[in-house]
């Protein structure tokens, strides 16, 4: 019976043992699992390539424009002057209107004119009548020469009674027409269509002729010019270039950005280049002409202008966030290459459009430029590259490029 209780014991403590061990297997081989899984993560965690965005480039013609400061003129401008004295009876504009070349601006008082005309028209009138008499005489004297019955003498003095009569006469009809003229003065017209400023005189002022202060003034504003002013320097340089064929001509389009940093809808041309350089500002002048139908453009106003004066040929535009520059001031950009690793590559640039650089050289069609997350890529190193998407690229058609010496 002893012994039955002692096996009993024994079968119940080896079954106890048995399942402590086992739990304690099952213990190790969880840890051992976690371990490992853990270090697994870590060697993958250490795999993990930086990510950058890159753009994929490709080469393509961009208008280059030099955008430089420049100044609004009026197409035409009249000085509205009397040429006669008097006293002014009448205005006849409405200040800040429209007129039409040939539209009466004053009246002034024509009385003192039409008389001097009609004056030298009687003088003119008594002229003819005594020159009638002397051809007369001079007829009649031609006829008795052959018969001797008056001298050559007489003859000859008639003749140039006649004559003298017939240069009187012509003296007179100038004055009537000089008188005529003064009477046509007193109205005084437009001389070009436009706008009218205000006017610097009122009824019952004295005017005079050789006045230097004019009465008003007419401004064309609708087309309009805009002189723009280039540096010599810039000048010259971009006409070598035109002239080794390293820029092509394009057409001469001009944008403006307004006073208030507004695009002027219209689209301007360039009309000439002035040959002469200002010798104080060393500065050439080009005139531009604008559309300026709702009269948006006003003499005197300050632009800025956009002047296409070129073609750059099989360049690159590149983000300039993804330009450095280096102490030498040497541009530069992070390429990814087909193993996925950066390369540095030193750039030629030859100006901007809108937010981009015009890449000469330095970068071949198809090759990825980083954009973002160039601070986690060193050259040599390998990356993730993805596509990268910008929120509003200008059209290079549209946007204004300008060169690098700008």
């Amino acid at each position: 019976m002893l012994n039955q209780t002692v096996k009993k014991v024994v079968k119940q403590n080896f079954i106890y043992v048995s399942i402590l061990s086992a739990s304690a297997a099952l213990l190790l081989s969880a840890c051992g699992s976690e371990q490992i899984a853990t270090a697994k993560e870590v060697t993958e965690a250490k795999e993990v390539l930086p990510e950058v965005a890159v753009l994929t480039v490709h080469t393509q013609s961009v208008p280059v424009r030099t955008e430089l400061p420049g100044r609004v003129a009026a197409l035409r401008v009249s000085e509205v002057r009397p040429q006669v004295s008097g006293i002014i009876q009448k205005r006849l504009f409405t200040e800040g209107s429209d007129v039409k070349a040939g539209d009466l601006l004053y009246q002034i008082n024509p009385d003192s004119y039409q008389a001097k005309a009609e004056q030298a028209e009687a003088d003119l009138a008594l002229e003819k009548a005594a020159l009638v008499n002397l051809r007369v005489i001079a007829e009649r004297y031609a006829r008795l020469l052959d018969s001797k019955t008056v001298t050559q003498q007489e003859y000859e003095l008639s003749q140039a009674n006649y004559q003298q009569g017939l240069a009187r006469v012509r003296l007179k009809e100038a004055a009537l027409k000089t008188a005529q003229i003064d009477l046509q003065r007193t109205q005084i017209r437009a001389a070009i269509a436009g706008r009218i400023g205000r006017s610097n005189v009122t009824e019952g002022a004295l005017v005079s002729a050789d006045q230097i202060a004019s009465l008003a003034r007419i401004q064309q504003l609708d087309p309009i010019h805009v002189d723009i002013v280039q540096s010599s320097q810039q000048l010259t340089q971009l006409r070598r270039r035109l002239g080794s064929g390293s820029l092509k001509p394009g057409l001469s389009a001009v944008h403006l950005v307004l006073e208030d940093g507004q695009a002027y809808s219209e689209a301007g041309t360039l009309k000439l280049t002035e040959m002469a350089v200002d010798a104080d500002a060393g500065a050439v002048t080009l005139r531009s002409q604008f559309a300026n139908p709702e009269k948006l453009l006003i003499p005197g106003m300050y632009v800025r202008a956009s002047v296409a004066q070129g073609v750059e040929s099989e360049v690159i535009l590149v983000p300039q966030q993804a330009v450095r520059y280096d102490e030498k001031n040497q541009a530069s950009a992070l390429v990814v290459n087909k193993q996925q690793q950066v390369e540095v590559r030193v750039l030629e640039l030859a100006g901007s459009q809108g937010n981009q650089w015009i890449a000469r050289s330095g970068l071949q069609s198809g090759e990825r430029v980083i954009v973002e997350g160039a601070l986690k890529a060193a050259p040599g190193a390998k990356v993730r590259p993805t596509e990268w998407k910008a929120a509003a690229m200008p059209d290079p058609a549209d946007s204004p490029a300008r060169t690098a010496k700008e």
